[in-house]
């Protein structure tokens, strides 16, 4: 699937879709034009996993890359998940990890906007890392400035000076879609970041 186009607008009720590769987001249009992203959506993420209505299909998703993604019929998904135990747990903790990481979210627009931006960057260092997408200090970003402004809310042009100022401070280096941090220590320490409410060390059978 090509960058800049929805996975799926909502109207299909009965597929489940999983980003084998590429980043996409979920987000919302609202009523004056504007975006607002509510989460991104990484190589190994599902997507409407539980939304069996309409109802449960107000946010759109969206790839913000080239995306690799898999249809997969609900009927399907809950023969295997009734069939495997180990899945079925997965599916579990994949989904208090999702309200987690949304509680997160919530929280972090309460953070001036360079610290959650500094957040938002040592969220995705951590969970690339985990599928083997990071370096100990950085990775592959092929999103732009207008996709970070629309993740944290704020405006198109206060993403600019957010940037700068984290630049200035040595914190991040962002150019050629490769996003470095020169010192991660410190980066997650302006960000406030504990990475426990990823609940990547609660995983396991």
């Amino acid at each position: 699937m090509t960058a800049r186009r929805d996975i799926t607008c909502g109207e299909v009720t009965d597929r489940v879709y999983l980003v084998m590769s590429g980043f996409a987001c979920r987000y919302k249009t609202l009523p004056g034009g504007a975006r607002r992203i509510v989460s991104f959506v990484l190589p190994g993420d599902l997507c409407y996993m539980h939304d069996a209505g309409r109802f449960g299909r107000d946010l759109r998703v969206g790839a913000l890359a080239p995306c690799s993604v898999a249809d997969i019929p609900r009927s399907r998904l809950l023969e295997v998940v009734n069939a495997f135990p180990a899945i079925s747990h997965a599916i579990w903790w994949v989904t208090l990890r999702e309200l987690s990481r949304a509680r997160e979210w919530i929280v972090n627009d309460t953070r001036p906007a360079d610290k959650r931006l500094a957040h938002l960057f040592c969220e995705l260092l951590v969970c690339l890392q985990v599928i083997g997408q990071a370096d100990a200090d950085g990775f592959e970003f092929p999103l732009t400035q207008l996709d970070m402004a629309d993740a944290l809310g704020i405006s198109h042009v206060h993403i600019n000076r957010v940037l700068q100022s984290l630049r200035t401070n040595g914190l991040i280096s962002w150019s050629n879609q490769q996003v470095a941090f020169p010192n991660v220590e410190a980066l997650k320490a302006f960000a406030e970041f504990d990475p426990a409410y990823l609940c990547f060390d609660g995983y396991g059978p």
